[in-house]
């Protein structure tokens, strides 16, 4: 499998060229490296009320999840364009057609009106459908209206769907659309009292519940909550001895979008015993997850020592190439002199410039 996304990638512009960090400056991984490993500390004594809310949709959820991880870009992007089915406030199919809210066309004052007539189900699934879609305005809309339909939405297939959609999409935006739905159908606020809820339910003993709970800690902290403590956590269980659970780590730290994540990435990528969680790990530094190519940027002087450390497998060196050709759109051969070379002279250039 190749751990890039069928997506477009242009080379490095001059300006991204400089960005890229020289492999003295980011150091060197490996079995040794000093990455943190502390649990973080006890969950909130609120957890409670909100385990009662949170709780259903967590069971629903946990089984739903796996197509976001498993599924293909293309069977994402095949759903969503299924997806028409729009709610009315009384839960019937609302009279206005599908293609009223095609995904191809803008939002315009009378689709605005159309979708207001709706319910927050319908409102959610309508735009989620137009962002993944590229509509212009569906994500601003989405972020006007996310916080009013907390409580007032569900996970249900149609959602998950979409949101998978969402978050394969090639528009980091329209991924951040997809994560702010999927923690309002989840009943998680961006607030210390759902952070602490997730600290604690990733420590259950309930596998579904755990595996949510890790899942949902990466989102939340993309939302800018609790993000240090949530990559602490996270990056905790990335030692845990199930392997399943590593793998949701992965993906969560992938989904959160922020530089301390590529450590503890780069860690998992060259040293876990389990190739499906060192393939997720090459995976989240090339394409999926929410960081931006600037971040993911600063994992190549280490990507470029992975093509030819001799403690990895062939598998994950030819990882690392894809991953390099991934974040670079270079295309040059699985060759390790070939792309120390093109850094090299990549790197000297924006310097002298």
């Amino acid at each position: 499998m190749n751990v890039c996304q069928p997506t477009f990638r242009r080379p490095l512009s001059t300006t991204e060229t400089e960005a890229l960090p020289t492999q003295s400056d980011f150091g060197v991984l490996g079995s040794g490296s000093d990455v943190e490993r502390s649990e973080p500390g006890s969950a909130s004594t609120q957890e409670e009320p909100l385990a009662r809310t949170v709780g259903p949709t967590a069971a629903v959820a946990a089984g739903v999840l796996l197509v976001v991880l498993v599924g293909g870009v293309g069977t994402a992007r095949a759903a969503w364009k299924h997806i028409t089915v729009l709610f009315s406030a009384n839960g019937i199919v609302a009279t206005e057609s599908a293609s009223d809210f095609a995904p191809s066309s803008d939002l315009a004052q009378s689709d605005l009106a159309q979708l207001d007539r709706l319910d927050p189900q319908g409102q959610a699934e309508a735009l989620l459908e137009r962002a993944v879609g590229e509509s212009e305005g569906a994500v601003e809309q989405i972020a006007s209206r996310v916080d009013r339909w907390q409580g007032k939405i569900k996970w249900n297939s149609e959602i998950a769907n979409l949101a998978t959609a969402a978050l394969t999409s090639r528009d980091l935006q329209v991924r951040r659309s997809g994560v702010e739905v999927e923690l309002a159908a989840y009943g998680l606020a961006k607030n210390t009292d759902s952070l602490n809820y997730l600290l604690h339910t990733a420590r259950s003993k309930d596998h579904g519940k755990k595996i949510w709970a890790l899942w949902s800690l990466g989102l939340l902290a993309n939302r800018g909550v609790g993000t240090p403590v949530a990559v602490q956590a996270l990056t905790a269980h990335l030692k845990d001895s199930d392997q399943d659970s590593r793998r949701w780590a992965v993906a969560a730290l992938a989904q959160v979008g922020s530089p301390e994540t590529i450590t503890p990435l780069l860690r998992t990528m060259h040293d876990d015993p389990v190739p499906s969680v060192r393939e997720g790990a090459a995976s989240s530094l090339a394409e999926s997850g929410m960081m931006t190519r600037e971040q993911r940027l600063a994992a190549v002087p280490q990507l470029l020592s992975y093509t030819d450390d001799p403690a990895l497998d062939a598998q994950t060196r030819t990882w690392a190439f894809q991953a390099l050709s991934c974040i670079t759109g270079q295309h040059l051969p699985n060759d390790s002199g070939t792309w120390r070379l093109w850094y090299t002279q990549a790197y000297t250039s924006a310097k002298v410039n």
